[in-house]
């Protein structure tokens, strides 16, 4: 063992594991987008199709990038250099750091606006008001030179203020109290949103699958979402992989948090359809579903003012959990790659994201006229990420653990020292060489316009 694993913070428990991973998974995806492009694509429909992708490619891709991490020790960049020596799959690294980077950037200025949205729940802000009032106090919020600034400034510090801490102390700690408020509030709304008279038809709607409304689009979007949904591609995983203990069962980790993940995207949609259905809402709202289209069912619904400030409660903890997981991976490539401690990692990467973030939050407002390939900087930098650095990062970890790491030091690395099945193996090495690769493929060539499907 390495001096510098022997040195390396690293999780406690395997509780603290799982938390801290499904923390990661968990987040603005699961509860904002899953929601709405559900509603898109035809609500059941979509969700089994997303299962599917889920299993066949999420949980494979997972599973590798805590293998490369945890045979490695090292940041998501440093993984690589470890593991394939002079050779270029080292630049895979920088992708994901990246993807986190600029991700954290436009992520932390969402957040913001749920943190503003607690507020306004507390001081019952939405009752009283029409639709159209309603969507202008969203506009009027995210066009703000101020206020959404200071709130993107406040959650980075808070996230920094985890961080900064460490792995066991700071993340662990904290990601083993948030994820159990985040999943007891999820079931409270939950039960709240089912009991509401019409709630039936959402629950159909998210459970009962009419396959003819599901088009190429959609099926494509349910890959993709799939595979952004669990964080991979944006080195939280490598990173968080490299923090786990070689006693730790990497195929029951995947498993718990692939399950915890999927579990939290359907207990938000059945927090959100029924209610939607019982006002009389258009399930396919698009993104203003959550900060447009809810509030008008709140402030509708009996018990609406505890039901808000719980939902918009919920959205925030699992951003913060998602965004502690983003801002490691950039603090541990500062403290392995420039030998930094810690707490100057932390204090610069949170300072330079926030930089970013500021710009993206203007952007919606006395910015928004400055743009690049017709993209405001915000929606350029959720561009690029997401249909770019993800997914290429995605791809290169498949082939790199299929076809370069290998089948051998995968048993290695899984087996714990003891067996694994050799038909587990098989199928696994099938999916990262093969079938991951092809599927995220067919993303990109879709997200760049090169392939279309009607």
């Amino acid at each position: 063992m390495s001096k510098n694993s022997q040195l390396r913070d690293s999780f406690g428990s395997k509780f603290g594991v799982i938390a801290a991973a499904a923390g990661s998974a968990v987040g603005l995806g699961n509860i904002w987008k899953f929601p709405y492009i559900a509603g898109e694509y035809g609500g059941a429909a979509f969700l089994f199709v997303y299962l599917a992708f889920i299993m066949a490619i999420g949980l494979p891709v997972m599973l590798s990038e805590l293998i490369i991490g945890r045979s490695s020790r090292r940041n998501a960049f440093g993984a690589f250099k470890v593991l394939a020596p002079g050779t270029p799959w080292r630049y895979i690294g920088i992708l994901g750091v990246s993807a986190a980077f600029l991700i954290l950037s436009f992520y932390g200025v969402v957040a913001g606006w749920s943190v503003q949205y607690v507020i306004l729940s507390v001081q019952d802000g939405f009752s009283q008001k029409s639709p159209d009032e309603i969507s202008t106090l969203f506009t009027t919020l995210i066009e703000s030179p101020i206020k959404p600034v200071m709130l993107q400034l406040g959650f980075m510090f808070a996230t920094g203020a985890i961080v900064i801490i460490g792995v066991k102390k700071g993340i662990e700690k904290y990601t083993k109290i948030l994820m159990p408020v985040l999943v007891l509030i999820l079931i409270g709304l939950s039960i709240k949103s089912v009991s509401l008279e019409g709630a039936k038809a959402g629950l159909e709607f998210l459970f009962k699958p009419d396959f003819s409304k599901l088009t190429g689009d959609g099926i494509l979007s349910a890959l993709g979402h799939a595979f952004f949904t669990l964080s991979l591609g944006m080195g939280t995983l490598i990173t968080y992989g490299s923090y786990i203990k070689r006693d730790n069962n990497l195929i029951n980790t995947v498993i718990s948090v692939t399950v915890a993940d999927t579990l939290i995207a359907i207990l938000a949609g059945i927090a959100i359809f029924p209610a939607v259905f019982a006002f009389g809402i258009e399930p396919s709202e698009g993104p203003g579903l959550i900060f447009i289209t809810l509030p008008n069912v709140f402030h509708q619904m009996p018990g609406g003012y505890i039901f808000s400030i719980l939902f918009f409660v919920l959205l925030t903890v699992a951003a913060i959990t998602s965004s502690i997981s983003i801002l490691e991976v950039v603090v541990a490539y500062f403290m392995e790659e420039f030998k930094m401690v810690r707490k100057s990692s932390t204090v610069l990467a949170t300072i330079l994201i926030s930089i970013l973030g500021v710009l993206c939050s203007l952007s919606m407002g006395v910015l928004a006229d400055y743009k690049l390939f017709g993209l405001n900087i915000f929606d350029l930098m959720d561009w690029i990420s997401a249909n770019m650095l993800l997914p290429i990062g995605g791809l290169f970890i498949a082939l790199f653990t299929g076809w370069y790491f290998g089948r051998k030091k995968v048993q290695e690395e899984v087996a714990n020292g003891g067996n694994l099945s050799g038909a587990m193996l098989t199928i696994f090495i099938f999916l990262v060489k093969f079938v991951a690769p092809i599927a995220i493929a067919i993303v990109i060539l879709n997200k760049v316009g090169l392939l279309t499907f009607s």
